[in-house]
């Protein structure tokens, strides 16, 4: 009695199958094991997987290929070779850093001769110099004295010299009829920071050359 061959639950099917016809189709792809057949002597319909003359079939088809595992012959160096260049990378940009922080920058030195140092006299300081008195009040507060006269030339918090303001207060000195492009500052107990303030307005006044008084040098340094 041939064979019977349907898909699964449908009301069609083939007749007139021969097993190796069924078997060919399963391994060609055209019959699926889910597919129905009846063979001789068979009750009823079952499934080509399940059926015992198809099933070592259908789990050969069913069954996946072996992967084959090829090893490699070769290295893979695209990693090898980023760690090189950002190696690479890092080593130029320190040593660029070490070289310009190497570099020094020479600075004018003066060498001071006690020998020719002169003193200045007072018809000196009167005819050429701005006499500027620069002191801490009880307060702790910067007190500076123009000429005698107390100037207001401090920040609005009071703890710390304005160079616009003390430029303003020397203009009239520096631009007037006197012409005096010289100042004598005498800064006591006065931290560096005050000091350089001064100057700072001093220097954008037109005043062009500073004396300190060797008492103020040694109070004043930083």
């Amino acid at each position: 009695m041939p064979w019977q061959l349907r898909h699964e639950g449908s009301p069609e099917s083939l007749r007139d199958l021969a097993l190796a016809q069924i078997v060919e189709g399963l391994r060609d792809g055209r019959i699926e094991p889910t597919d129905e057949v009846l063979g001789p002597g068979d009750s009823d319909w079952q499934a080509i997987e399940n059926h015992a003359d198809l099933t070592e079939i259908a789990e050969e088809v069913d069954r996946p290929p072996q992967r084959r595992h090829v090893e490699p012959t070769s290295l893979d160096m695209n990693a090898l070779i980023d760690v090189c260049l950002v190696l690479l990378i890092f080593f130029i940009l320190t040593t660029t850093y070490a070289a310009a922080v190497q570099k020094v920058v020479p600075l004018p030195s003066i060498k001071a001769d006690a020998k020719k140092a002169r003193p200045i006299t007072p018809a000196e300081v009167k005819n050429r110099m701005v006499r500027l008195q620069a002191f801490l009040d009880k307060a702790g507060k910067p007190v500076l004295r123009l000429e005698n006269q107390a100037i207001h030339v401090l920040t609005e918090d009071g703890q710390a010299v304005d160079p616009d303001k003390l430029r303003n207060a020397l203009v009239p000195y520096v631009r007037g009829p006197d012409r005096k492009t010289e100042m004598l500052l005498d800064a006591r107990e006065i931290n560096w920071g005050t000091v350089v303030a001064i100057q700072d307005g001093a220097r954008a006044a037109g005043i062009q050359m500073i004396h300190l008084p060797r008492a103020t040098q040694s109070k004043t340094a930083p």
